[in-house]
């Protein structure tokens, strides 16, 4: 199994830029997080140096600047992250995550039959 690097929530709002569009400068980067964060450009940049010590994200020189592209898809860490998650609180057991969501959350009849056509799929 491919070894994972840990990506904090302030790291990810980069990485969902990347996903989004790269590569990207880190003045690109820094416009586009600076629309839904409060964060200065400073931080934006440690965050980007964070990344790519990390091997999250490459940093390749393109004339004067550097330019940024992921180096994990976004289904690669939502993979990595959900086992994870399901290992810390669950066991591992997708079956307790699942009877838990059942019995704590309400569904519409649309996402009921959603759910099992997923699961007569998965049983094919």
């Amino acid at each position: 199994m491919k070894e994972y690097i840990n990506i904090t929530d302030a790291e990810l709002q980069i990485m969902k830029v990347l996903w989004e569009k790269s590569p990207l400068t880190s003045s690109e980067i820094i416009e586009a997080v600076s629309k839904s964060t409060p964060w200065k450009p400073k931080t934006i940049h440690t965050l980007i140096s964070r990344l790519v010590k990390k091997g999250g994200i490459s940093a390749s020189r393109f004339s004067s600047h550097y330019q940024y592209a992921p180096l994990i898809s976004k289904e690669e860490l939502t993979n990595h992250e959900t086992k994870s998650f399901l290992e810390k609180l669950y066991d591992g057991s997708i079956h307790l995550l699942v009877s838990n969501f059942l019995k704590e959350e309400s569904f519409s009849d649309e996402e009921i039959e959603e759910l099992k056509r997923l699961l007569e799929e998965k049983n094919k």
